[in-house]
């Protein structure tokens, strides 16, 4: 038996932020994107509207600002760790997010088996965002089928581990789900709760295959 584990990241790997925070406070457009965070949140924007807006808001971005936005941020404790644990146990982990791919994938080389974000345009900008392109909480429920499909498990293999609105669709169709320094729209929901800073404390709220 094996199983496949679902991390968002921001807020949940990233403890009290996220991508977009972290690429602005390298561009010095912190209060801007602080706002365009308050429209999402409050479904004033959609997703591939905050894209637009945060592409424009990021016009100046280079890969060095990538870099350093990622090398930067707050990450939980112990993520390599708990994924190397994951893999030497014959099991899965996987990383589907809202946020750009660019910054998403650079996951993959601390472990993860995939990473999925949103298809931005390449870093410098020079294309539009297609709205096609970007996730919302409906394709973390599609990916993960078809990563489900792609190592051969099902939805009943996997554990789920997210903080917010956009992770309460994936926690309604699987059968373990932690909610990590999460607020109420998953937390009411999820199998396990954790709050702190170390992703061990909260991969070991699920326990083991027996």
């Amino acid at each position: 038996m094996s199983r496949l584990h679902l991390f968002d990241m921001d807020g949940t790997l990233m403890h009290g932020s996220a991508a977009a925070i972290e690429i602005s406070r390298q561009l010095g457009v912190e209060r801007e994107i602080a706002e365009l965070e308050r429209a999402f949140a409050a479904r004033e924007l959609d997703p591939p509207r905050f894209a637009e807006l945060a592409c424009a808001l990021w016009r100046e971005l280079t890969e060095e600002h990538v870099a350093a936005a990622f090398d930067g941020a707050p990450w939980m404790a112990g993520i390599r760790d708990v994924w190397a644990e994951i893999r030497a146990r014959g099991e899965r982990c996987a990383v589907i997010s809202l946020s750009p791919g660019f910054f998403v994938e650079r996951l993959l080389t601390w472990g993860a088996d995939a990473a999925h974000g949103s298809l931005w345009p390449a870093v410098p900008f020079r294309d539009p965002v297609d709205p096609a392109g970007i996730l919302d909480a409906g394709a973390k429920v599609r990916i993960a089928d078809g990563l489900c499909a792609e190592f051969g498990l099902t939805r009943a293999d996997c554990v789920a581990y997210g903080d917010s609105m956009s992770d309460a669709e994936l926690f309604s169709v699987v059968p373990v789900s932690v909610a990590v320094n999460a607020d109420h729209h998953v937390r009411d929901i999820a199998v396990h709760a954790y709050t702190g800073r170390n992703l061990r404390e909260a991969y070991e709220l699920v326990g083991s295959v027996s």
